[in-house]
């Protein structure tokens, strides 16, 4: 992923930065996105994408690392926070194989992963179709990336 962090603020109701996911948004759960909401976006913002990845999986898959639970895009620059279980925008292709929000589900016995909600302002709408696997989301919008920034959450099967 390109790198542009921006002063960008993003939280969650759900839970905080560095903080323990709640299980209703993990694979253990209900397995639905949680509330996102995000202030500071670069001057110029037309639109947004979000991401979810664990850096702390260990996959190495199409030249990347890590394993992606969301991918989500064709979010209006007028947007700032996602309801939980958003419809908002467009669902791309998760590492589960599947199209839409895969929660945390770390393998048995392999401690505490760290969950990295990315925001990314866009300095246009986009239109994508449905499916983009995030290698395909960024190669569309890497050009038109203004910044980004994270919330971090953590999530420990017992």
């Amino acid at each position: 992923m390109a790198f542009a962090l921006s002063n960008m603020q993003v939280t969650s109701d759900a839970f905080g930065h560095h903080r323990d996911i709640p299980t209703q948004y993990t694979g253990e759960g209900e397995d639905v996105s949680p509330a996102l909401a995000w202030q500071g976006a670069p001057e110029g913002t037309q639109g947004f994408a979000v991401v979810c990845h664990d850096p702390d999986a260990p996959l190495v898959q199409d030249g990347t690392y890590g394993f992606v639970h969301w991918v989500l895009y064709n979010l209006p620059g007028t947007l700032s926070e996602l309801q939980e279980n958003t419809q908002e925008g467009v669902t791309g292709k998760n590492d589960f194989g599947n199209v839409g929000y895969g929660g945390p589900m770390p393998p048995d016995g392999h401690g505490k992963h760290h969950y990295y909600f990315w925001v990314l302002a866009l300095d246009r709408q986009t239109s994508l179709p449905e499916g983009l696997s995030l290698p395909e989301l960024l190669k569309e919008i890497e050009p038109n990336l203004l910044g980004m920034n994270r919330l971090i959450g953590t999530f420990k099967r017992d």
